[in-house]
């Protein structure tokens, strides 16, 4: 059994992970209406993303024998006005979501459930990547997304991305 407050914000993850996918789901759904299918893959591909994390979660909590409370997903609160929204929006949401991994991982370094730890080591290492990924985008989009021309060119590099699901062995 785990500590009941870690297994709380564990629980809370797996609902926080579902509302990222919602929330990028609609990111690419934001992009295909405007055109720009890649950029609409970026984000549907973000989404299965958190889709799986959600699943880690809950899949670690169900081998360490807990409850699992699933809540209602709130709509995604981000309303889209330019093509660079989503792009901040998803750096801020990134930057957010980093902040709960390690406030789990506090609370678990706190009652030394270094099982837990070590579970959340990998999810440490993927918000380093995720939050580098959505600075890029930013900076990619703020130096060639003005132009026509640059900005087709980047919407093709966001197409060529594809998806390979997590490999983490729990």
């Amino acid at each position: 059994m785990l500590d009941k407050k870690v297994a709380e914000l564990l629980n809370d993850q797996i609902n926080k992970e579902l509302y990222s996918a919602y929330l990028y789901l609609d990111f690419s759904i934001y992009y295909q209406e405007e055109g720009l299918d890649g950029f609409a893959n970026w984000y549907l591909i973000q989404a299965k993303e958190e889709r799986d994390h959600a699943m880690l979660f809950l899949e670690y909590m169900q081998n360490n024998g807990e409850h699992i409370t699933l809540e209602q997903i709130n709509k995604p609160d981000k309303e889209c006005t330019s093509l660079k929204d989503p792009l901040e929006f998803a750096l801020e949401h990134e930057r957010y979501i980093t902040s709960l991994i390690n406030t789990i991982y506090g609370a678990a370094h706190e009652v030394k459930d270094y099982r837990t730890m070590q579970f959340l080591d990998w999810f440490v290492k993927e918000q380093g990547e995720e939050e580098k990924n959505a600075e890029d985008m930013v900076k990619k989009f703020e130096l060639f997304g003005i132009d026509p021309k640059s900005l087709y060119m980047l919407d093709s590099e966001m197409a060529s991305r594809t998806y390979t699901a997590p490999s983490l062995t729990l």
